[in-house]
């Protein structure tokens, strides 16, 4: 890999980060002319159906 290709370490702790803080969902890396030009998260929550009366229950254990 040439200097011209290694990728900044604030972009590599941006991605640690997101991938440290996601429980369910997806981290989009676009990358253009070798070099990372944007970072996209998508988190889902999820929630399990109760029977009855009962109220619903996030999955995520938040």
């Amino acid at each position: 890999m040439s200097s011209k290709n290694k990728i900044d370490q604030e972009v590599i702790d941006k991605i640690i980060s997101l991938l440290e803080n996601i429980e369910f969902g997806t981290v989009q890396i676009t990358v253009h002319d070798s070099q990372v030009t944007q970072i996209e998260k998508g988190e889902k929550f999820r929630f399990a159906l109760k029977k009855g009366n009962e109220k619903l229950r996030r999955v995520n254990g938040d």
